[in-house]
C-alpha cells in the first residue's frame, strides 16, 4: 500500500471512529433523561434500546449473508462473536444502565473510559501487540486529562453507597466492553465490519431479552410515548449508526488506534450533559477536556504509521 492510499485509509477510519464516538457518547444523555422524565428502570429501558434496534441489524445481517465474497465462519469463529457480543455489549450494556442511576453521565463517561487502557493493554498482553510510542503518549496525554476531570467531578458529588455501587458497575462495563473492543479488532478482519457488527449485536439483543422475560413483569412497565422516543433516539442515534461506524474504523486502523480515538467521548459527554442536564463544568474539566482533544490530535496526525 503506498502511502496515499495509507494516509487516506486512516483518515477515513480516524473520521469514523471520532464520529461513532461522539454519537455513542449520546447514549447517557438519553438514558439520564429517560431515568429522570418516566421512571423507567435499567432493563426495561435497555430492552427497549435492542428491540428497536433489532430490525436494522437483522437487515445488515441478512444483506452481509448475500455478499458472494464474504468468509464463511466456521463453528469457532461462532462461538467467538456470540460470546463478544453477550459479554462484551449485552453485560456491558446492562453494568452501564445500572450505574447511570446512581451517578452523573460526566462522571459515567469518565470511568467507562477506562475500557481503552484495558483494551490496549489486552493486545499487548494477549495478541503480543507492540504499544507504539505516539500511543503512548496520546494515552499519558489523554488519561491525565480524563484522571484530572475525573478528580474534579468527585468533589462535587455526594459520595454514598449508591454512589460508589454505581461507579463500580461503570467499572464493571469498561471491563467488559474491553474485551469486546479487543475481539472486535480481530474478528471483524475474517467476518466482516457489518457481518460481524450485525451477529454480535444480535447475540447481544438474545441475551437481554432472555434476561427480561426471566426478571421482568411485562404489566409493570408503562409504555408511555416519551419513553418510546427515548427508546428511539437509543436505538438509532447511540447505538446502530456508532456501531457501524466503530467496527468499520476498527478494520481501517486497529483497535488499539480506535480506543484513543474515541476518548473524545467524555469530552462530548461532559459537554452534552452540561446543555442537556444542566451538569456543572469545572475549571479541571476544561483542562482534561483540552488534555483530552491533544491526545485524539496526536492520533489524527499518525497517518503515515503503519496499521496494526
Amino acid at each position: 500500500m503506498n502511502e496515499s492510499k495509507r494516509s487516506s485509509l486512516f483518515l477515513t477510519g480516524f473520521l469514523l471512529s471520532i464520529g461513532g464516538a461522539i454519537l455513542f457518547s449520546t447514549k447517557a444523555i438519553w438514558v439520564k433523561l429517560a431515568f429522570r422524565n418516566t421512571g423507567v428502570d435499567a432493563l426495561t429501558l435497555l430492552s427497549l434500546r435492542m428491540l428497536l434496534a433489532l430490525p436494522f441489524y437483522l437487515i445488515a445481517a441478512w444483506m452481509a449473508s448475500k455478499k458472494e465474497l464474504a468468509t464463511p465462519l466456521n463453528k469457532k469463529d461462532w462461538s467467538w462473536i456470540i460470546a463478544l457480543g453477550v459479554l462484551g455489549y449485552y453485560l456491558s450494556s446492562l453494568f452501564d444502565f445500572i450505574g447511570l442511576q446512581y451517578i452523573s453521565a460526566g462522571l459515567e463517561r469518565l470511568i467507562l473510559f477506562l475500557y481503552p487502557t484495558f483494551a490496549v493493554l489486552l493486545n499487548t498482553w494477549i495478541f503480543k501487540n507492540k504499544i507504539s510510542t505516539i500511543q503512548l503518549i496520546a494515552l499519558a496525554i489523554t488519561y491525565t486529562g480524563i484522571g484530572i476531570a475525573y478528580y474534579a467531578e468527585l468533589g462535587t458529588i455526594q459520595q454514598n453507597e449508591q454512589f460508589y455501587f454505581g461507579s463500580f458497575m461503570v467499572f464493571l462495563c469498561a471491563v467488559t466492553y474491553s474485551f469486546y473492543l479487543v475481539g472486535t479488532g480481530k474478528m471483524v478482519v475474517k467476518a466482516g465490519a457489518t457481518r460481524y457488527t450485525a451477529y454480535a449485536m444480535l447475540a447481544a439483543t438474545a441475551g437481554v431479552f432472555v434476561h427480561f422475560i426471566v426478571q421482568s413483569q411485562w404489566e409493570h412497565v408503562n409504555m408511555s410515548p416519551q419513553l418510546w422516543w427515548y427508546g428511539i433516539a437509543l436505538a438509532i442515534i447511540a447505538t446502530v449508526i456508532p456501531s457501524f461506524m466503530l467496527s468499520s474504523g476498527m478494520k481501517k486502523i486497529g483497535s488499539n488506534n480506535v480506543s484513543i480515538i474515541t476518548s473524545i467521548g467524555p469530552v462530548s459527554t461532559i459537554i452534552q450533559a452540561s446543555i442537556f442536564l444542566n451538569e456543572p463544568i469545572l475549571l479541571e474539566q476544561i483542562i482534561g477536556t483540552i488534555m483530552v482533544i491533544i491526545g485524539v490530535v496526536l492520533i489524527g496526525w499518525q497517518t503515515t504509521r503503519p496499521i496494526n
